[in-house]
Protein backbone atom coordinates (compact mmCIF):
# COMPACT_ATOMS: atom_id res chain seq x y z
CA UNK A 1 0.00 0.00 0.00
CA UNK A 2 2.58 2.55 -1.01
CA UNK A 3 1.39 6.14 -1.02
CA UNK A 4 -1.58 7.88 0.56
CA UNK A 5 -4.44 6.74 2.74
CA UNK A 6 -3.60 3.34 4.13
CA UNK A 7 -0.47 4.39 5.91
CA UNK A 8 -2.25 6.80 8.22
CA UNK A 9 -2.69 5.24 11.61
CA UNK A 10 -6.43 4.40 11.65
CA UNK A 11 -8.74 6.06 14.15
CA UNK A 12 -10.68 4.11 16.69
CA UNK A 13 -13.99 3.96 14.84
CA UNK A 14 -16.50 1.26 15.92
CA UNK A 15 -15.41 -1.10 13.16
CA UNK A 16 -11.77 -0.81 14.18
CA UNK A 17 -12.48 -1.26 17.89
CA UNK A 18 -14.59 -4.30 17.19
CA UNK A 19 -11.94 -5.87 15.06
CA UNK A 20 -9.15 -5.23 17.51
CA UNK A 21 -11.19 -6.77 20.33
CA UNK A 22 -11.89 -9.86 18.23
CA UNK A 23 -8.24 -10.47 17.32
CA UNK A 24 -6.48 -13.69 18.04
CA UNK A 25 -3.96 -12.02 20.36
CA UNK A 26 -0.90 -13.46 18.58
CA UNK A 27 2.29 -11.53 18.06
CA UNK A 28 3.45 -10.22 14.68
CA UNK A 29 5.50 -12.63 12.59
CA UNK A 30 4.09 -15.66 14.42
CA UNK A 31 1.55 -17.95 12.92
CA UNK A 32 -1.27 -18.94 15.28
CA UNK A 33 -4.46 -20.81 14.30
CA UNK A 34 -6.06 -19.85 11.03
CA UNK A 35 -9.62 -19.85 9.84
CA UNK A 36 -8.04 -21.64 7.05
CA UNK A 37 -4.64 -21.47 8.54
CA UNK A 38 -0.96 -21.45 8.38
CA UNK A 39 1.37 -21.95 11.21
CA UNK A 40 4.96 -21.53 12.31
CA UNK A 41 7.48 -24.32 11.92
CA UNK A 42 9.31 -23.44 15.14
CA UNK A 43 11.45 -26.32 16.27
CA UNK A 44 10.15 -28.28 19.27
CA UNK A 45 12.36 -29.10 22.25
CA UNK A 46 14.70 -32.00 21.72
CA UNK A 47 13.58 -35.33 23.20
CA UNK A 48 15.74 -36.96 25.88
CA UNK A 49 18.63 -39.03 24.60
CA UNK A 50 17.10 -42.28 25.86
CA UNK A 51 13.92 -41.68 23.86
CA UNK A 52 15.95 -40.86 20.75
CA UNK A 53 17.87 -44.16 21.03
CA UNK A 54 14.64 -46.10 21.48
CA UNK A 55 13.01 -44.34 18.52
CA UNK A 56 16.00 -44.93 16.27
CA UNK A 57 15.89 -48.64 17.07
CA UNK A 58 12.33 -48.96 15.76
CA UNK A 59 11.55 -49.24 12.04
CA UNK A 60 10.07 -46.06 10.58
CA UNK A 61 6.77 -46.19 8.71
CA UNK A 62 5.82 -43.76 5.98
CA UNK A 63 2.31 -42.39 6.29
CA UNK A 64 0.29 -40.11 4.05
CA UNK A 65 -0.83 -37.17 6.17
CA UNK A 66 -3.29 -34.42 5.20
CA UNK A 67 -2.68 -31.04 6.85
CA UNK A 68 -5.64 -29.75 8.84
CA UNK A 69 -6.52 -26.45 10.49
CA UNK A 70 -4.02 -25.43 13.18
CA UNK A 71 -1.21 -27.71 12.01
CA UNK A 72 2.48 -26.82 11.87
CA UNK A 73 5.45 -28.92 10.81
CA UNK A 74 6.69 -28.84 14.40
CA UNK A 75 3.37 -30.10 15.77
CA UNK A 76 3.12 -32.89 13.20
CA UNK A 77 6.73 -33.96 13.78
CA UNK A 78 6.22 -34.04 17.56
CA UNK A 79 2.92 -35.96 17.30
CA UNK A 80 4.42 -38.72 15.14
CA UNK A 81 7.94 -38.78 16.64
CA UNK A 82 9.60 -37.90 13.36
CA UNK A 83 13.32 -38.57 13.66
CA UNK A 84 15.05 -35.26 13.02
CA UNK A 85 11.98 -33.23 14.01
CA UNK A 86 10.28 -30.63 11.82
CA UNK A 87 13.47 -29.99 9.84
CA UNK A 88 13.55 -33.59 8.60
CA UNK A 89 9.81 -33.48 7.94
CA UNK A 90 10.31 -30.33 5.88
CA UNK A 91 13.25 -31.90 4.02
CA UNK A 92 11.13 -34.96 3.16
CA UNK A 93 8.28 -32.78 1.87
CA UNK A 94 10.00 -29.69 0.49
CA UNK A 95 8.66 -30.30 -3.02
CA UNK A 96 5.10 -30.14 -1.65
CA UNK A 97 5.60 -27.39 0.94
CA UNK A 98 7.76 -25.04 -1.12
CA UNK A 99 10.54 -22.71 0.00
CA UNK A 100 8.83 -21.46 3.17
CA UNK A 101 8.16 -24.12 5.84
CA UNK A 102 5.74 -21.74 7.58
CA UNK A 103 3.31 -21.83 4.67
CA UNK A 104 1.41 -25.07 5.10
CA UNK A 105 -2.31 -25.07 4.44
CA UNK A 106 -5.25 -27.39 5.09
CA UNK A 107 -5.43 -30.07 2.41
CA UNK A 108 -1.67 -30.22 1.79
CA UNK A 109 -0.47 -33.84 1.49
CA UNK A 110 2.68 -34.78 3.44
CA UNK A 111 4.71 -37.95 3.81
CA UNK A 112 5.41 -38.56 7.51
CA UNK A 113 8.00 -41.09 8.64
CA UNK A 114 6.97 -42.27 12.10
CA UNK A 115 7.87 -45.03 14.58
CA UNK A 116 4.54 -44.86 16.43
CA UNK A 117 2.50 -48.05 16.15
CA UNK A 118 -0.85 -46.24 16.39
CA UNK A 119 0.07 -43.43 14.01
CA UNK A 120 -1.95 -44.83 11.11
CA UNK A 121 -5.13 -44.80 13.21
CA UNK A 122 -4.49 -41.24 14.40
CA UNK A 123 -3.79 -40.03 10.88
CA UNK A 124 -6.96 -41.58 9.50
CA UNK A 125 -9.05 -40.11 12.32
CA UNK A 126 -7.62 -36.60 12.05
CA UNK A 127 -7.52 -36.16 8.30
CA UNK A 128 -10.90 -37.76 7.55
CA UNK A 129 -12.98 -35.78 10.04
CA UNK A 130 -16.31 -34.78 8.43
CA UNK A 131 -16.51 -31.18 7.27
CA UNK A 132 -19.11 -28.87 8.74
CA UNK A 133 -21.90 -27.82 6.36
CA UNK A 134 -21.56 -24.45 4.69
CA UNK A 135 -23.52 -21.56 6.15
CA UNK A 136 -26.87 -20.77 4.54
CA UNK A 137 -27.37 -17.38 2.91
CA UNK A 138 -29.37 -14.82 4.92
CA UNK A 139 -31.60 -12.43 3.00
CA UNK A 140 -29.73 -10.67 0.20
CA UNK A 141 -26.25 -11.35 1.64
CA UNK A 142 -23.95 -13.47 -0.46
CA UNK A 143 -23.57 -17.08 0.72
CA UNK A 144 -20.65 -17.48 3.12
CA UNK A 145 -18.79 -20.75 2.62
CA UNK A 146 -17.02 -21.91 5.77
CA UNK A 147 -13.29 -21.67 5.10
CA UNK A 148 -12.57 -24.40 7.67
CA UNK A 149 -14.71 -26.87 5.70
CA UNK A 150 -12.79 -26.43 2.45
CA UNK A 151 -9.27 -26.90 1.23
CA UNK A 152 -7.37 -24.37 -0.85
CA UNK A 153 -4.35 -24.50 -3.13
CA UNK A 154 -1.14 -23.17 -1.62
CA UNK A 155 -0.79 -20.45 -4.24
CA UNK A 156 -2.16 -17.01 -5.07
CA UNK A 157 -5.44 -18.37 -6.41
CA UNK A 158 -6.01 -20.43 -3.26
CA UNK A 159 -5.11 -17.55 -0.91
CA UNK A 160 -7.56 -15.21 -2.64
CA UNK A 161 -10.37 -17.77 -2.59
CA UNK A 162 -9.77 -18.56 1.08
CA UNK A 163 -9.83 -14.86 1.92
CA UNK A 164 -13.04 -14.34 -0.04
CA UNK A 165 -14.77 -17.08 1.98
CA UNK A 166 -13.66 -15.48 5.25
CA UNK A 167 -14.70 -12.04 3.98
CA UNK A 168 -18.15 -13.37 3.09
CA UNK A 169 -18.56 -14.68 6.63
CA UNK A 170 -17.51 -11.31 8.08
CA UNK A 171 -19.53 -9.17 5.67
CA UNK A 172 -16.45 -7.61 4.04
CA UNK A 173 -17.03 -6.67 0.36
CA UNK A 174 -14.63 -7.46 -2.47
CA UNK A 175 -14.25 -9.56 -5.59
CA UNK A 176 -11.62 -11.94 -6.90
CA UNK A 177 -10.71 -9.56 -9.73
CA UNK A 178 -10.44 -6.55 -7.42
CA UNK A 179 -8.14 -8.40 -5.02
CA UNK A 180 -6.00 -9.94 -7.77
CA UNK A 181 -5.57 -6.63 -9.60
CA UNK A 182 -4.35 -4.85 -6.48
CA UNK A 183 -2.06 -7.70 -5.41
CA UNK A 184 -0.29 -7.72 -8.77
CA UNK A 185 0.27 -3.97 -8.55
CA UNK A 186 1.42 -3.98 -4.93
CA UNK A 187 3.58 -7.14 -4.66
CA UNK A 188 3.42 -9.09 -7.94
CA UNK A 189 2.01 -11.97 -5.90
CA UNK A 190 4.92 -12.32 -3.46
CA UNK A 191 3.63 -12.82 0.14
CA UNK A 192 7.10 -11.98 1.53
CA UNK A 193 7.34 -8.63 -0.29
CA UNK A 194 8.45 -5.65 1.80
CA UNK A 195 8.97 -2.01 0.83
CA UNK A 196 12.17 -0.73 2.47
CA UNK A 197 12.53 2.52 0.57
CA UNK A 198 9.39 4.72 0.78
CA UNK A 199 8.27 7.20 3.44
CA UNK A 200 6.59 4.48 5.49
CA UNK A 201 9.82 2.51 5.65
CA UNK A 202 11.67 5.68 6.65
CA UNK A 203 9.17 6.11 9.49
CA UNK A 204 9.83 2.56 10.68
CA UNK A 205 6.63 0.97 9.38
CA UNK A 206 7.44 -0.63 6.00
CA UNK A 207 4.61 -2.00 3.87
CA UNK A 208 4.47 -5.81 3.92
CA UNK A 209 2.91 -8.77 2.17
CA UNK A 210 0.67 -9.32 -0.81
CA UNK A 211 -1.27 -6.07 -0.42
CA UNK A 212 1.56 -4.10 1.23
CA UNK A 213 0.00 -3.36 4.62
CA UNK A 214 1.89 -1.44 7.31
CA UNK A 215 1.86 -2.92 10.83
CA UNK A 216 -0.49 -0.33 12.44
CA UNK A 217 -3.07 -0.82 9.68
CA UNK A 218 -2.77 -4.60 9.90
CA UNK A 219 -3.23 -4.52 13.68
CA UNK A 220 -6.31 -2.27 13.44
CA UNK A 221 -8.03 -4.19 10.62
CA UNK A 222 -6.86 -7.73 11.36
CA UNK A 223 -9.76 -10.18 11.00
CA UNK A 224 -10.35 -12.75 13.73
CA UNK A 225 -9.74 -16.31 12.55
CA UNK A 226 -6.63 -15.43 10.53
CA UNK A 227 -3.03 -15.42 11.83
CA UNK A 228 -1.76 -12.21 13.38
CA UNK A 229 1.04 -12.08 10.83
CA UNK A 230 1.19 -9.46 8.05
CA UNK A 231 3.23 -11.86 5.91
CA UNK A 232 0.56 -14.56 6.09
CA UNK A 233 -1.10 -14.30 2.66
CA UNK A 234 -4.69 -14.92 3.79
CA UNK A 235 -4.40 -12.66 6.85
CA UNK A 236 -2.79 -9.92 4.74
CA UNK A 237 -5.46 -10.01 2.03
CA UNK A 238 -8.34 -10.11 4.51
CA UNK A 239 -7.02 -7.25 6.66
CA UNK A 240 -6.27 -5.11 3.59
CA UNK A 241 -9.78 -5.69 2.20
CA UNK A 242 -11.25 -4.84 5.60
CA UNK A 243 -9.28 -1.57 5.59
CA UNK A 244 -10.27 -0.81 1.98
CA UNK A 245 -13.94 -1.44 2.80
CA UNK A 246 -13.76 1.02 5.71
CA UNK A 247 -11.98 3.74 3.73
CA UNK A 248 -13.08 3.24 0.11
CA UNK A 249 -16.18 1.06 0.31
CA UNK A 250 -14.44 -1.98 -1.21
CA UNK A 251 -11.09 -3.20 -2.46
CA UNK A 252 -12.79 -3.14 -5.87
CA UNK A 253 -12.74 0.68 -5.69
CA UNK A 254 -8.97 0.76 -5.26
CA UNK A 255 -7.07 1.30 -8.52
CA UNK A 256 -3.82 2.81 -7.28
CA UNK A 257 -1.84 3.62 -4.11
CA UNK A 258 -4.25 3.54 -1.19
Amino acid sequence: MAGRGKHRRPGTNPLTRGLMAAGTGGAALTLPLLGATHASAAEPQSAPAAQSVQRAAQPAKSLAYTVVKGDSLARIAATYDVSGGWKQLYKDNRAAVGDNPKLIHPGLKLTVKTTKADAAKKTATKSSAPAKPAAKPAGGVAKATQASAKTYANNLDGWIRESLDIMAQKGIPGSYDGIHRNIMRESSGNPQAINNWDSNAAAGTPSKGLLQVIDPTFAAYHVAGTPFDPYDPVANITAACNYAADRYGSIDNVNGPY
